[in-house]
């Protein structure tokens, strides 16, 4: 293990170690003490300005997860935490939880847990530093007139620059499956339970040699002082075998989706040794309906009228995808082709409280039989 300590005693005299040895140099100095081969330093106080303030903000993650309580997986995509989160704000609402203390303080918590993961900055350096790392990331990240900030540093000074793309962890595949649906489905949304069978990891006899990953602690040690440990996990691991596995898997498909949208399940698809799994990912295949047609958040669908009904009105009601009556009436006439416009009465937005229009189409029903004489004369006094 390898450990470096980074702080300033002053802007004239910078100090470091390496390995353990500490030193304070001059200005000009371009050597640094320690057996690391790191690279020439200068102008070092205007590279390593740190407040004491600022340092004793860098910590490690604490025991409180922001992915707990919005009930995801730490590696959840946004649209993930958006569709919890919206679950959960609408569960917890002080509007639905009148003079409940518990739920306002869970509403206002996952609140603050979604402010963070939804913001692609303050996630990140919540998952490298924890909630300290908020405050450091808040303050500005450690910068101070114009200075490189701790990433920076790091990877300048000590080599980390391509430390990802060193140590890039292979993932396995992803696994996607066609879940059919219904308008019904969609708009009503619900869950369907599928049973997935796949490989799964099993300890096995023995010991193997692995490609863990190094890890990286930060940890503050004084004023002004950081310190940064690099450390492999181990050079050998559990023997594993594969072995096949399978369970039920609950897919919630949310209101207003649509086709080809997934629902993923973070780590569920394929497992390799010494990597990360791939994600289990269902695809909504939309069925098509016999009464409507859907375009984007809209509902179409056609009614046929008599030539009557089309002159004076008429009284009709279509029943919509959840069985409730939308009322169609009208006291005019209605030309053939013409089109009906009923607010909100379309298909729900994805992870919105409103819903689309419904279009409705009037097709004339002209009469089949031969009008006779009379009749024709009649209909040229009443509409002429």
């Amino acid at each position: 293990m390898c450990s470096f300590v980074i702080g300033s005693k002053g802007k004239e005299s910078p100090t470091f170690a390496a390995c353990g040895v500490i030193s304070s140099l001059p200005v000009e100095s371009n050597l640094i003490p320690g057996d690391c081969n790191l690279v020439a330093i200068q102008a070092l106080p205007v590279l390593m300005e740190f407040s004491a303030s600022s340092s004793k903000k860098l910590n490690l993650p604490n025991s409180k997860s922001y992915y707990e309580i919005l009930q995801v997986q730490k590696g959840a995509s946004e649209e993930q935490i958006k569709r919890s989160y919206r679950k959960l704000a609408l569960k917890y609402h002080p509007d639905k939880n009148h003079g409940n203390d518990e739920a306002t303080k869970k509403f206002a918590e996952i609140n603050n847990a979604y402010e963070v993961l939804s913001d692609s900055e303050k996630r990140r350096a919540y998952d490298r530093y924890g909630e300290e790392g908020l405050k450091w990331h808040a303050d500005g990240g450690g910068r101070r007139g114009g200075g490189m900030d701790l990433e920076d540093i790091i990877k300048t000074f000590f080599g980390r620059g391509n430390q990802d793309e060193q140590e890039r962890v292979v993932k396995g595949y992803d696994i996607i499956v066609d879940l059919d649906a219904t308008l019904e489905d969609l708009y009503l949304g619900g869950s369907r339970k599928v049973w997935r069978d796949k490989n799964v990891l099993k300890p096995a006899p023995g010991k193997r040699s692995c490609n863990c990953r190094n890890e990286v602690y930060h940890k503050p040690i004084g004023p002004g002082m950081y310190q940064m440990f690099t450390q492999r996990v181990c050079q050998e691991c559990q023997n594993v075998k594969y072995a096949r596995e399978g369970k039920f898997v609950t897919v919630d498909i949310e209101k207003g989706m649509h086709d080809g949208q997934e629902v993923v399940f973070y780590g569920e698809g394929e497992q390799v040794i010494d990597g990360e799994s791939g994600d289990l990912k269902f695809r909504i295949r939309a069925a098509s309906h016999d009464q409507f047609k859907r375009e984007g958040n809209n509902l179409h669908t056609t009614v046929t009228i008599t030539l009557a009904e089309a002159l004076v009105g008429f009284e009709k009601t279509i029943k919509h995808l959840d069985k409730h009556l939308v009322d169609i009436s009208t006291t005019g006439s209605t030309k053939p082709k013409e089109v009906r416009k009923f607010e909100g009465e379309g298909m729900p937005m994805y992870l919105r409280n409103i819903n689309g229009d419904l279009y409705v189409t009037f097709e004339v029903l002209f009469p089949t039989p031969v009008l006779t004489q009379d009749q024709k004369t009649k209909l040229k006094e009443i509409l002429g």
